[in-house]
């Protein structure tokens, strides 16, 4: 039997602790920026750190603190935030062997991932069939956002990822080796979601601040709504995580906050108004997908078309016990099931890689990306879809 685990290694957590330092402490942190490879981790970091964001002799301190513990492996106390637990803790396990007979999955969301890809994890259907392909042991690693999956990609750490279309357009237009093999999820909502007794209007958020998740499919509605709405140029956007939004809402820290599909109907709930949402828009919904490493699939030219088969009988299975689904993502994600039934319609989980509708929107996605400057390069789906006869 396939043997799912977490591995260790340093590089994820010098990855971690870097993000970690970057989203603190810059106030545009470089989501869509250049990825650094794994070589001189330390000194890249201090210099990607130093440079790009012209910190002051005090935060510089505190990077040269961090940058020592990564070195020397000294501890400076007991007590550590939230925040780099969670960040340590994320990326610990994207270290296994890169041995062929070892599968290495990260995905973006909770304790356990969700969808067409946890649901054959844990129906057994992953083990059963990848089994087949010669994996002995296949090892799971959550990423707070896609950026952070992003590095560890780069750096060689994961062979397949599951994240938003953003941050996989944004790593493929840098020129990085990545095959797209499905699209599981499209048409997913994003969310504008204000504070109490705040604005209730898109042009009351003029000379505001507002905070979304940067480098996610949020981030690029919240960037297409202001567009849209013309009043790009009168806000300021701040990155914030999903994981503190409530409180940054509830102190008044920001205006409003562009959300996830289902923190988004759970803030409603808890009486949090609504200004808007990407299903009044064309176009500016979101799309999760399944990306792997050129490099893994001249290894496994067969990897595509099983795991696809995999993730198909996946998706046909949820739909058909729709309910023991509904109850094991509310169970994982901590949200009640009417809100997990808002966030994650049936119909837009598709039983095909590449849904029609799916590509539509992803391609309309990319064209923004570009045209944003967020994207560095163009490119045609066709061109990053693995080939046909692998699918």
């Amino acid at each position: 039997m396939l043997s799912f685990k977490a591995g260790t290694g340093s590089i994820g957590k010098n990855i971690a602790i870097f993000n970690l330092v970057r989203y603190r402490y810059a106030d545009r942190p470089n989501t869509f920026g250049e990825v650094k490879s794994q070589k001189s981790k330390v000194k890249i970091v201090l210099h990607a750190i130093e440079n790009r964001y012209k910190l002051s002799s005090r935060l510089s301190t505190s990077v040269a603190c961090v940058l020592l513990l990564l070195t020397t492996a000294c501890s400076q106390g007991e007590t550590k935030s939230a925040q780099s637990l969670e960040a340590i803790n994320t990326n610990s396990a994207v270290a296994a062997s890169n041995n062929i007979s070892t599968l290495r999955i990260g995905y973006v969301g909770s304790v356990e991932p969700t969808g067409p890809l946890g649901w054959a994890k844990k129906k057994g259907i992953l083990d059963r069939d990848l089994q087949k392909l010669g994996f002995k042991n296949i090892t799971f690693a959550r990423f707070p956002n896609g950026p952070d999956l992003n590095e560890a990609l780069v750096a060689g750490q994961l062979d397949v990822g599951s994240l938003g279309d953003t941050p996989a357009i944004v790593l493929k237009a840098r020129g990085v080796e990545t095959r797209l093999l499905r699209i599981t999820q499209f048409n997913t909502t994003a969310w504008l979601v204000a504070k109490k007794n705040g604005p209730r209007s898109l042009a009351e958020l003029k000379g505001q601040k507002i905070a979304t998740q940067k480098g996610s499919y949020m981030h690029r509605y919240l960037l297409g709504l202001l567009a849209e709405a013309k009043i790009a140029k009168d806000v300021k956007v701040v990155h914030l995580m999903t994981t503190e939004a409530k409180a940054a809402l509830e102190r008044g820290d920001v205006a409003a906050y562009a959300t996830s599909s289902d923190l988004g109907p759970f803030l409603k709930s808890q009486g949090f108004p609504v200004i808007d949402s990407s299903a009044n828009h064309q176009g500016l919904s979101g799309t999760s997908l399944v990306v792997a490493t050129e490099s893994f699939l001249a290894k496994q030219p067969d990897f595509p078309q099983k795991f696809n088969a995999v993730l198909t009988e996946a998706t046909k299975d949820l739909k058909a016990n729709s309910e023991e689904y509904y109850q094991y993502h509310a169970q994982i994600t901590k949200y009640p099931v009417d809100i997990i039934k808002v966030s994650f319609p049936l119909q837009q989980v598709s039983e095909e890689p590449l849904p029609a509708e799916g590509v539509k929107l992803l391609e309309g996605t990319k064209n923004f990306l570009v045209s944003q400057g967020l994207a560095k390069s163009n490119f045609k789906l066709t061109d990053w879809v693995v080939n046909k006869q692998q699918r």
